[in-house]
């Protein structure tokens, strides 16, 4: 098993965002997050289609856009063309969960479902054949540097088996609070994707802690 790295743009300089993303391809990054916040859906404010295509010219890596915003099926197609690479939306945020998954692959991009902590994993069972990807938020959205919530390991543990059980093949990410010290047991529980803000960017040395997130991750997973 794999468990991939994505370091979280929320955390970085936004004076500086090429120099973080220089930073995610230096540490072996595997995706690069991005959050995008309306002000409605959470209250924060963060970017929009002309930065995330800005920042498609900056990298090769992966962009892992995640639409923390109301109704994304009004402008899911502006973040596509922006060049997006995986795009995850919120089941509280739609009513249209699958017109929006649908529309995501048929771009040619990873479809993703994102559960806020209060959320139960059963919320994507109608949807498991639309589904690339899973996000379980370990935090509630809307501001970095949150303390992890540890429940989160439990929501994974029940989203793989309920994937498993339905025979569905997705991975799951998990986007809050995640460092060195939770990395593992998420990893346990089937986390694939491990989204990393504060731990990367708040590190002295962040392209190092990107080898040390995966190496802490992958140990008990390979013991």
């Amino acid at each position: 098993m794999k468990v991939s790295i994505a370091p979280s743009l929320l955390a970085a300089d936004f004076a500086r965002l090429a120099d973080a993303l220089a930073i995610a391809e230096a540490g072996g990054a595997d995706l690069v997050h991005v959050d995008v916040m309306d002000g409605h859906f959470v209250p924060n404010l963060t970017i929009g289609p002309p930065v995330l295509r800005a920042l498609r010219r900056a990298t090769r890596l992966p962009l892992d856009v995640h639409l923390m915003i109301e109704n994304p099926e009004r402008t899911l197609s502006e973040y596509l063309d922006a060049g997006a690479d995986w795009v995850s939306v919120h089941v509280e945020g739609t009513r249209h969960l699958q017109k929006c998954l649908a529309a995501i692959r048929r771009a040619g991009a990873k479809a993703g479902a994102a559960l806020n902590p209060a959320t139960p994993a059963p919320a994507l069972a109608a949807a498991w054949a639309d589904l690339d990807y899973a996000v379980v938020m370990s935090v509630n959205p809307g501001w970095g540097g949150q303390p992890f919530l540890s429940s989160s390991v439990e929501k994974v543990r029940e989203l793989r088996s309920d994937a498993r059980e339905a025979g569905a093949r997705l991975a799951i990410e998990v986007d809050g609070g995640v460092n060195a010290e939770n990395a593992g047991a998420l990893a346990l529980a089937g986390a694939e994707i491990l989204v990393a803000g504060t731990a990367v960017y708040g590190d002295l040395d962040p392209a190092g802690a990107i080898a040390r997130l995966r190496q802490a991750a992958m140990a008990p997973v390979q013991a």
